[in-house]
């Protein structure tokens, strides 16, 4: 259907919370959507006038900011780094909590004065947010973006400190690296992309409300 609405959701750590909340709304994608070996990215779901593709977290934003997909579900912290003015966020759905933080090796911890700092060297996938977290406080930040195994990069000598997510803190301890300041606590929130949400009105309103509907229920 070319009118057809397309829900973008994420791969990773908020698709599992994500599912039981779309079907709370409604929404229930089609049952290879659950086959782990099908490599498809778009699906159908139990209603013929909405679809739903299955792509990076990133990428949710990015699609739905440029109404590719008329709605999605990301963490906030996607929505903090990209801020694009195209991207609506109306329903905290108060899953997938996390938080930014951070995090630096054990050992220099030990002596180190987060007060002190004027000019810090980070490897993140977040360099937006990191550098106006830095700007704040008057600090000058040099930021290595990547992609992933952030932890890596202060034993390898890349950075002295990294900005990532932060769930139980494991993989931080696991690497020998601890968290000294958090930036910002995170959940997945509801996105809508802005035109699409005063042109398709009449099919989009009513899933925004489902969801804050499904929100309210969980919480009540």
């Amino acid at each position: 259907m070319s009118d057809q609405i397309i829900f973008a959701v994420p791969k990773g750590r908020i698709l599992d919370e994500a599912l039981p909340m779309l079907a709370k709304a409604g929404i229930e994608p089609e049952a290879s959507f659950h086959d782990p070996k099908c490599r498809a990215l778009r699906f159908a779901t139990n209603r013929p006038d909405i679809g739903i593709i299955r792509v990076r977290a990133f990428d949710v934003a990015t699609f739905v900011a440029h109404g590719a997909a008329q709605l999605g579900i990301v963490g906030s912290d996607v929505i903090d780094e990209f801020n694009y003015s195209e991207l609506y966020a109306p329903v905290d759905l108060n899953i997938g909590h996390c938080r930014i933080s951070v995090a630096e090796p054990t050992d220099m911890a030990l002596h180190d004065d987060p007060r002190s700092w004027s000019h810090v060297r980070v490897a993140t996938k977040y360099p937006g947010i990191t550098k106006r977290y830095f700007e704040a406080r008057g600090v000058q930040a040099e930021c290595v973006k990547l992609n992933g195994a952030m932890e890596l990069a202060p034993t390898l000598g890349l950075s002295s400190r990294i900005v990532d997510l932060v769930s139980s803190g494991k993989t931080l301890k696991d690497n020998g690296l601890v968290e000294v300041e958090v930036i910002s606590q995170v959940s997945a929130r509801l996105v809508v992309n802005r035109a699409a949400f005063k042109t398709r009105a009449d099919v989009i309103g009513p899933i925004v409300q489902a969801f804050r509907e499904a929100v309210r229920a969980d919480t009540a």
